[in-house]
């Protein structure tokens, strides 16, 4: 693997002098359907990824922080991962972006995969023997960096290998393995009781078992290190600005999903306190709150893989995409009016049971959408990093915007009410790509 040329621009050499090498290289759109052993490999490396990623983010690291001070948990908590969701917003284009530029005998992503995990694997094991608050922020971010380069990389080797007709069914098996990982995720966190030093040594062996297939049958393609342009800085800070004027189906993807994933997250952000405040769970039902936030997320994350499964092989057999991205958003918007309009635990359970419908079904196929309207094949991982941003800044921007709802501006009706009228206006928005049925 060479490093030595970082990302930069520059004229596509599919019409340079080494087209002809390339007709049969890592830069051609491909066009033989993959094997099922290779999506294995896939969805493993995602189950992986999400169940090291979560199970530290839900309960881990709480736990860790409170043997520094029982008193400031909840801010030592913030400073931790605030600090890493700074570093995912970084580290996932730009790995894709290193990704893209690796000319390594075994092919483009999987050395980073590979990488990504060794990182993911050994950070989370230091973790467990962190010192003191400042030594646990920073190996965090160096698990999230590695997760997010790993992660990277494996999002990037779909559109290398995968041909358009089939990558609404694998986008909906590697969703289904995110969340599939996201649970165990949470299985891990409540194996361990209370023992987070163990439990970060599970998420290691987890990660690094989750890349062992894809490693040994990735079929990865190497990239012919003569094609690869002259490494340039200014290039390579500038290249990661996609224009949407030049790119306009790019640009209102990626609005499109920053408006969806707002939603999404504003839907799911406050359920705790919309189960025990709004639906006064425990009085109405004798169920603990936080009992029922693990019934609708188990709930939430059953409908979730089966629609993207479902979702992503039926956009492949009707060969469109923005037909079922709109209704998807459509279904996560009916989810939060329901909630809005029906604050029981009747209603709580409908209105997980369909959000976890709309939004299975709209990972898989904005997935295959946004995979037609990369820029170019050389920089793919660069691309679709910049992309994961409108996954990752959700986080961020949620928060901001659903607290002033709650607090001041009509609480839990008109915070779900906003976050249906958000999503909406991602289906409204989806209308505007033109390159891709």
């Amino acid at each position: 693997m060479s490093l030595s040329d970082l990302p930069g621009a520059a004229p596509d050499p599919a019409h340079g002098p080494a087209a002809g090498q390339l007709r049969a290289g890592a830069l051609v759109e491909p066009e033989r359907a993959v094997r099922p052993v290779w999506i294995a490999g896939v969805v493993l490396v995602n189950l992986g990824i999400n169940a090291a990623f979560f199970a530290p983010l839900q309960v881990l690291l709480g736990q860790q922080a409170a043997t520094f001070s029982e008193a400031d948990k909840e801010a030592i908590l913030a400073l931790v991962t605030g600090a890493g969701a700074a570093v995912s917003l970084v580290a996932n284009p730009l790995f894709g972006a290193f990704s893209d530029r690796t000319s390594a005998r075994m092919g483009r992503r999987v050395p980073w995969v590979l990488f990504g995990a060794i990182l993911g694997a050994v950070a989370l094991i230091a973790l467990a023997g962190a010192p003191n608050v400042a030594s646990m922020t920073l190996i965090w971010c160096l698990v999230q960096a590695g997760c997010n380069g790993a992660y990277a990389a494996i999002t990037a080797a779909i559109p290398d290998r995968v041909p358009v007709a089939q990558r609404g069914t694998v986008g909906g098996l590697a969703a289904m393995g995110q969340t599939v990982g996201i649970l165990a995720g949470a299985v891990i966190a409540a194996a361990v009781t209370g023992n987070f030093a163990v439990g970060y040594l599970v998420c290691a062996v987890a990660l690094l078992a989750g890349v062992v297939l894809y490693f040994f049958r990735s079929d990865d393609v190497p990239l012919p290190a003569e094609v690869r342009p002259p490494f340039r800085l200014a290039d390579f800070a500038t290249g990661f600005w996609i224009s949407p004027v030049l790119y306009p189906d790019f640009g209102w993807a990626w609005l499109t999903r920053l408006l969806v994933n707002i939603g999404n997250h504003m839907i799911t952000l406050y359920l705790l306190f919309f189960l025990t405040d709004a639906v006064q769970l425990e009085q109405t039902q004798g169920i603990p709150p936080e009992v029922g936030v693990l019934v609708l997320t188990g709930l939430y994350a059953v409908m979730v893989i089966i629609s993207s499964v479902v979702g992503g092989r039926i956009s492949d057999r009707m060969g469109k995409r923005k037909p079922l991205v709109i209704i998807s958003s459509l279904i996560i918007a009916a989810a939060a009016l329901i909630l809005a309009f029906a604050p029981s635990w009747t209603g709580a359970l409908l209105g997980a049971s369909v959000l976890g419908l709309g939004f299975g079904c709209y990972l898989a196929v904005d997935f295959a959408l946004i995979t037609q309207v990369l820029p170019a094949a050389r920089s793919r991982g660069r691309d679709l990093g910049v992309l994961n941003i409108a996954n990752s800044l959700p986080q961020v921007l949620a928060p901001l915007i659903a607290f002033p709802f709650v607090t001041l501006w009509g609480g839990y009706v008109s915070l779900f009410v906003a976050a249906a009228v958000i999503g909406l206006l991602g289906a409204v928005f989806v209308v505007k790509i033109k390159g891709v049925d």
